[in-house]
């Protein structure tokens, strides 16, 4: 990369991990990519009224439509091995923190794991599903948004000679969490409303055809 002044500052996408009960970032809960991936796949299924229903029903929205992510991200220890004075931890272990940084978002606590066996040998006879940190997208100031890990594979390409990863591609889909996911009135369900109210503002700003460019005269 080069080091010329000026040079633009490339920004980063990654993720953020948040508290559920607090909203506060987790410690060591930013997980930047180490390279922004060439593209980023969205899709979006629309929540509208059921095929064969009520007629009055056909333009109606039951909710924002459920939207989700496709990313291929590359990890690479190369730059910080041939700096291996200043980088300790990745000439003993490869990328192997960086991959579990991501692996563990969608595991339960090891500590919640114990907990929970220890109740249930108390004769506790129910215990909750786990609670998972708030993950949030950022991808740009305007799309920070909370979401949820859906799919996770990983593709290790090249081992240094303790069997450590040094080069690796994580595929991710995650699926935006809506206000029919979350709390209107929390930091997740706000966060959402800030998402969708952007596209609304930069939807404002797109400057509509006319009828010649299609073709026509007007609606029949």
């Amino acid at each position: 990369m080069t080091t010329f002044p000026g040079s633009p500052r490339i920004l980063k996408g990654g993720l953020v991990l948040l508290d559920p009960d607090t909203f506060t970032v987790l410690p060591n809960g930013i997980i930047v990519l180490q390279y922004n991936p060439d593209s980023l796949s969205r899709t979006l299924k629309v929540q509208g009224a059921e095929e064969g229903g009520d007629r009055s029903e056909a333009l109606r929205l039951k909710g924002p439509p459920v939207e989700t992510f496709k990313l291929d991200a590359e990890i690479d220890a190369t730059d910080q091995l041939e700096l291996a004075d200043q980088n300790p931890n990745t000439v003993q272990n490869g990328i192997f923190p960086q991959l579990a940084a991501l692996e563990t978002i969608i595991y339960p606590a090891s500590a919640t794991l114990q907990n929970n066996f220890n109740l249930s040998q108390a004769g506790t006879l129910e215990i909750m599903p786990m609670l998972a940190p708030l993950t949030l997208f950022v991808w740009s100031v305007n799309r920070i948004v909370p979401v949820r890990i859906t799919d996770f594979s990983i593709t290790e390409e090249a081992f240094d000679p303790k069997l450590n990863p040094i080069r690796a591609k994580v595929s991710l889909g995650i699926r935006v969490l809506s206000i029919d996911d979350l709390y209107f009135n929390d930091k997740g369900g706000s966060l959402y409303m800030v998402y969708q109210q952007q596209k609304e503002s930069l939807a404002k700003m797109y400057q509509g055809g006319t009828f010649g460019a299609l073709g026509i005269r007007g609606i029949p």
